[in-house]
């Protein structure tokens, strides 16, 4: 499975500016953005523990279980590139996903033999998750690998209203 693995890092690399790219200076993300990414990287994160450790099968359960979740994300993920790429959104994605494979496979790479033994209780954590939002919980509370800073925008604070004032030739 190691030669799997070195292919995706290996397509990362070729990607060339993909990482580049997304680490220049990135719009804030709306909170159901943010929400994608993180799932998104724990899905990344879920599938490199896979391919290293041998847990395939526990992956595909992820998968089947959360499918509609993970199909919101995609979506999540196409709306942040639909409103900031600034070349297609499809582009954009794929960088990202490419950069995502790529940062995650190398931490795997650097951890070396204990990376199963730190990370392949994961599947155990995620398919003891009741629902979507336990799902979204975990992956945001997860220090997760990202080959760019989430940073999700601030809340817009509505202006105070003014107070009418009575003046003497108003009565």
């Amino acid at each position: 499975m190691r030669p799997l693995l070195s292919s995706l890092v290996a397509a990362a690399l070729l990607a060339g500016t993909a990482s580049q790219t997304l680490a220049q200076s990135q719009p804030c993300m709306r909170t159901a953005e943010k929400a994608a990414f993180d799932v998104a990287g724990l899905k990344s994160e879920l599938m490199v523990i896979a391919i290293d450790c041998q847990a395939q099968e526990r992956y595909n359960a992820f998968v089947m279980r959360f499918r509609p979740d993970l199909q919101g994300s995609e979506k999540g993920l196409n709306t942040y590139f639909s409103r900031t790429a600034r070349t297609s959104r499809e582009h954009a994605h794929d960088d990202y996903i490419t950069s995502l494979a790529n940062s995650q496979s190398q931490d795997a790479l650097t951890r070396g033999t204990l990376f199963c033994d730190e990370h392949i209780k994961m599947f155990d954590e995620v398919l003891a998750l009741k629902d979507s939002q336990d799902l979204v919980s975990y992956a945001t509370a997860k220090p997760l690998v990202q080959p760019i800073d989430l940073v999700e925008c601030p809340v817009p604070v509505p202006a105070p209203k003014k107070a009418k004032i009575k003046t003497a030739a108003a009565k």
